[in-house]
């Protein structure tokens, strides 16, 4: 069975390893104060490069990588939202991004959308499902049988990816 997200809980410090679409990525903390985060990806490993002052600690590394996965989780979900909401006949207007400890997403009948920026750390497919999942929303405010076939209706394999989110828990960050 394919992992859903890469790696487990990891806390943030300089080499630490998290999970970035689902590919393990290394976090490194480097001596430039203005590179806000770097992403290197060579055919064998990632490693995300975050400047700190020197002398920076562990809490301003995590808390910059906290940024830029923050940063990419809007960029990402954004162009998964502009990719499922034709599919599905709806129009969203708004993303916002979350930190809840128990939801992934959540949808308002006004169009405005609500994900978990550590869905980011899953791969692709998984957080396809989470969008998929939102926008069926606009069409079905319940989680009908009618709400199910729209979701199956572009993601298919939706209740392996929803299994993924229960049994492969995203990495907490200190927040």
């Amino acid at each position: 069975r394919k992992g859903c997200q890469g790696l487990a809980r990891a806390e943030v410090w300089d080499g630490a390893g998290r999970a970035y679409l689902g590919a393990p990525l290394q976090v490194r903390g480097e001596g430039s104060a203005a590179l806000a985060g770097a992403l290197q990806q060579s055919a064998a490993s990632a490693t995300l490069l975050i400047g700190l002052p020197s002398g920076g600690s562990a809490a301003q590394l995590s808390d910059a990588a906290q940024a830029w996965w923050m940063r990419q989780a809007q960029a990402h979900f954004t162009q998964r939202l502009n990719h499922f909401a034709p599919l599905l006949g709806v129009q969203w207007r708004s993303l916002r991004l979350s930190s809840a400890q128990t939801r992934w997403g959540s949808a308002k009948s006004d169009g405005s959308i609500r994900l978990n920026w550590r869905l980011l750390h899953y791969r692709p497919a998984v957080i396809d499902y989470v969008v998929a999942h939102e926008l069926a929303h606009l069409r079905e405010m319940n989680h009908s049988a009618a709400f199910w076939r729209t979701v199956a209706s572009v993601v298919p394999d939706y209740a392996a990816l929803r299994r993924c989110l229960r049994d492969e828990p995203a990495p907490h960050w200190d927040d």
